[in-house]
């Protein structure tokens, strides 16, 4: 056997190619058959921005003001085996910042798993949080 050929096996054999693919950042469009469903409400934000809204993706539809722009910050934080919505680690050293009274809920269903989680502007740390995911949530600059 040439050693061309028993490199290829042990290429085919070894785990790394599969542990490198689960590596990869993955679109939220390959979690999904289309039973993704979240109800974002938003209190204090002002500007008109307070409300409860629907948003579905894959395709898009639903009651956000911006749906598309919705849709993909969903998808621009969503990658395979982490928790798109997680919160601020506990721990955390965040600049002490405020952000103003604005709250956010999110509940439902996204990339397979259930949501049920809470946005504020409490600190640095959470502003950025927040600001990932605008505008799924409203954006907050003047």
């Amino acid at each position: 056997m040439s050693y061309v050929t028993r490199l290829g096996r042990l290429a085919r054999l070894s785990p790394l190619p599969l542990f490198l693919a689960a590596l990869a950042p993955t679109p939220a469009s390959a979690y999904t058959d289309g039973g993704d469903h979240l109800v974002v409400t938003v209190r204090d934000a002002g500007s008109g921005a307070d409300g409860t809204f629907e948003v579905d993706c894959h395709p898009a539809h639903g009651t956000h003001p911006d749906l598309p722009g919705a849709c993909a910050a969903l998808e621009r934080n969503t990658r395979w085996g982490k928790d798109t919505f997680a919160p601020v680690p506990a721990g955390s050293f965040c600049t002490m910042l405020y952000g103003g009274p604005a709250t956010a809920h999110v509940t439902g269903t996204w990339a397979g798993r259930p949501v049920d989680t809470w946005f504020d502007r409490s600190d640095g740390c959470d502003i950025a949080r927040w600001d990932r995911f605008v505008p799924l949530l409203p954006s907050m600059d003047t």
